[in-house]
């Protein structure tokens, strides 16, 4: 059943309880108030009758019954609008009998009895009792037609049957048209749920009540903000997982098809030793190639799946043994070596940071061309530390930012490859700074060189 329904049900059926219960107590009230009135009355009628007839026999100086007789028909014939039936009688004979004929019952003296009694289309009030005269019982009976008081209360209920059911249509029609308000809301949440739940995660419930329900609307809003943003970031991972195993697969296939291929011509084909000592160096260097790949692959996965303990340590005296390393090689190719590195202490990985710095110098190192020069600086922050390493070499073009930092991922494919890079230095840089609680900026001019910067949040000393 529908919420709207249950509401509307809900509402009429309160409604019509409540109205029923008010308006039968008032119709109650109303009804026993009209008959004690009526019974009080033809109590007192009858109380001043018998004491007259009482009365009219104590100075009465006949032994029979003719002056209380005398006196009940005088009072009949002016008091008739006060009762609508009279009847005096004897053990054995009726004294005086007048309009509507009372229904005998036994009286005891000195009692008096009040009956009501229907009598075909009325409603009748008795009153019985007994009175002495000349030391003999007498019956005094007095009747009421009280018939106008049920047929108001008749047309009462009827009058109330007609309003309770207008109240009830009416009721039941402002119920529905409240109840269906009420509930546009939830009409509004259950359209949208079906929507995301049909794919459209750009749909929105637009409920503006000003109360609990707008609030739901709000916080489902929110989650399927939150659920969009999810899908997404799922659908980004699943398309760079994609490209990683193709950019792996081609990896893997570009060597192996070389130390195959020559392979097989030293295995079918007499060589020269040049040609001998050509092929061998070209297995030499693809399988360098294939080692550093799976190396490369191995410390990325290392990266993920272990939890490093970080320790105190001197960013400077990192930067400064990295120099002393790398510096003789990039000598050699004509690369300057420089760096500035701010005394302090932090939380670190000594050995992954090694790593950060080694990746970030040789990637300077293979975008230059016929010499260059490097220049690292660590300055210490309020969270840990901030290590830049800025050459003046290529650069790289503005739309391949966004995604150097991806696994196997290559700005100029044909001479990282010649200079023996795979496309894992940066993708490592980036899950280094991510576990010290930092991240990778990237800033490059193309034709003027690259400057990247490793925010390090391990923690101040």
């Amino acid at each position: 059943m529908r919420l709207r329904v249950k509401l509307t049900l809900g509402a009429v059926t309160l409604l019509a309880l409540i109205f029923g219960i008010c308006a039968s107590l008032l119709i109650s009230a109303s009804f026993d108030t009209l008959f004690k009135n009526e019974r009080d009355s033809a109590l007192r009628t009858y109380g001043s009758l018998q004491t007259t007839l009482q009365l009219a026999n104590s100075i009465s100086a006949q032994s029979n019954y003719d002056d209380i007789v005398e006196a009940l028909t005088i009072m009949d014939s002016h008091d008739r609008a006060l009762w609508d039936g009279v009847l005096l009688t004897t053990d054995s004979a009726s004294l005086y009998r007048n309009g509507i004929a009372p229904e005998t019952v036994s009286v005891q003296t000195g009692s008096c009895v009040i009956s009501t009694l229907e009598r075909e289309d009325m409603r009748l009030l008795q009153i019985s009792g007994a009175l002495t005269v000349n030391e003999q019982p007498l019956s005094l009976y007095l009747i009421c037609d009280i018939t106008e008081i049920f047929e108001l209360r008749d047309a009462q209920l009827a009058t109330y049957r007609r309003l309770l059911l207008l109240t009830v249509l009416i009721g039941a029609a402002g119920s529905w048209l409240m109840a269906t308000f009420l509930t546009r809301p939830l009409t509004k949440l259950t359209r949208a749920s079906r929507q995301i739940a049909a794919g459209d995660l750009t749909t929105r419930a637009n409920v503006k009540s000003g109360d609990e329900l707008e609030d739901l609307a709000r916080e489902f809003n929110a989650m399927a903000g939150r659920l969009e943003e999810n899908i997404e970031e799922l659908r980004d991972s699943v398309e760079r997982q994609t490209r990683f195993m193709g950019s792996f697969a081609h990896e893997l296939k570009t060597p192996m098809t070389s130390i195959i291929g020559y392979a097989d011509l030293l295995r079918r084909r007499m060589l020269s030793p040049e040609e001998e000592q050509e092929a061998a160096n070209y297995i030499f260097s693809e399988g360098r190639r294939l080692e550093s790949l799976s190396i490369k692959l191995l410390d990325l996965l290392m990266l993920k799946k272990r939890d490093f303990e970080l320790s105190e340590a001197s960013p400077a005296a990192i930067v400064s043994g990295v120099v002393r390393v790398m510096r003789p090689n990039l000598a050699g190719a004509g690369i300057t070596l420089r760096y500035k590195a701010a005394e302090g202490r932090c939380m670190l990985e000594p050995d992954l940071v090694k790593s950060l710095l080694i990746n970030l110098i040789d990637n300077a190192r293979k975008a230059m061309d016929g010499g260059g020069a490097v220049f690292i600086l660590s300055e210490m922050t309020k969270t840990g530390c901030r290590i830049s390493v800025t050459d003046n070499g290529r650069g790289i073009p503005e739309s391949e930012l966004a995604r150097i930092t991806e696994a196997f991922y290559r700005v100029d494919k044909s001479r990282s490859r010649a200079q023996g890079g795979v496309g894992l230095g940066l993708a490592l840089c980036s899950e280094i700074a991510a576990l010290h609680s930092g991240e990778l900026t990237i800033r490059s001019v193309e034709g003027q060189g690259t400057s990247i910067t490793a925010e390090l949040k391990g923690g101040r000393v």
